[in-house]
């Protein structure tokens, strides 16, 4: 015959637990032990095995040919947009640094031939281009006037007794510095725009590879009826990476864009001041 079970201290009739005894400890009731595991629970409830996070070098192995070729696309701007920044950045830096040079020599010497001599050594800096292009227009036009005079038999103006040659146009001296300038200028800005245009489409090749990326993982969750993270996942991912790609390739373009435009626009201003400084000498000395 069974017995009931004895009743100790502090019990109560019928078995019934104290409520002293009922604070269990809240760590022994997380039966998940982590927040992140209910991440795993998806579908029907069945918790996903664990596995190794992949790289992103194993995601791009892994991914499919559109998202490869996305990803070369995007590799291929951002190569060819960062050979030249480095090429103009250093084009730059030699061209300021002769022309610094260039108006040292220009403004220290007292004839235009002296200033020619040294032409060869620094045809890095753009002034070089507009000297040559007003010096050829003005030793031109000086021989034609040197040579009518002697044609013609013609004397020393009273107004010029000592025979000085003169200038027949100074305003073509000026075309020809205006036609130098833009000559200059557009050798500066060469393969600049390229800069813009990888900033402006990088972005929409990445974002075209975002969208196929979702597409991928609507479709696996199509074929496979479930929505566990191991179905959606690698999808989701290949759209990260190409998204990241396309931001990877326009942000340095679009930053080094403006740089190299400004400049652009400092050696033009240069240019400007070094054309009227080159026609204020020509009219005083040629006129």
């Amino acid at each position: 015959m069974l017995q009931s079970p004895t009743l100790g201290p502090g019990s109560s009739p019928g078995g019934a637990v104290p409520a002293a005894q009922l604070n269990v400890p809240e760590d022994c009731l997380r039966t998940l032990g982590r927040p992140y595991l209910a991440l795993l629970l998806q579908g029907q409830g069945e918790p996903v095995p664990g596995t190794a996070v992949p790289s992103i070098v194993q995601l791009i192995a892994e991914s499919s040919g559109v998202h490869k070729s996305v990803l070369l696309i995007l590799a291929v701007f951002s190569t060819v947009s960062w050979a030249i920044v480095l090429y103009k950045l250093w084009i730059f830096r030699r061209s300021a640094r002769q022309s610094t040079s260039f108006l040292d020599v220009f403004r220290r010497s007292s004839k235009f031939s002296e200033v020619q001599a040294v032409c060869r050594s620094l045809e890095e800096s753009p002034l070089v281009g507009l000297f040559q292009a007003g010096y050829t227009e003005l030793t031109a036009q000086l021989h034609q006037t040197q040579a009518t005079a002697e044609v013609l038999g013609a004397g020393p103006s009273p107004r010029d007794p000592a025979g000085r040659p003169t200038l027949r146009s100074l305003t073509a001296v000026d075309r020809a510095l205006m036609r130098a300038s833009a000559v200059e200028v557009n050798k500066l800005e060469r393969r600049i725009p390229f800069l813009a245009t990888t900033a402006s489409i990088a972005p929409f090749i990445g974002l075209f590879g975002t969208v196929w990326g979702i597409m991928m993982s609507f479709q696996g969750i199509g074929q496979t009826g479930s929505t566990n993270l191991g179905v959606v996942a690698p999808g989701i991912a290949e759209a990260l990476v190409a998204t990241a790609a396309g931001l990877f390739a326009a942000i340095p373009a679009v930053y080094f864009y403006n740089h190299l435009s400004n400049q652009v626009k400092l050696f033009a201003s240069q240019m400007d001041d070094f054309t009227m400084e080159f026609l204020n000498i020509a009219e005083r000395n040629f006129t």
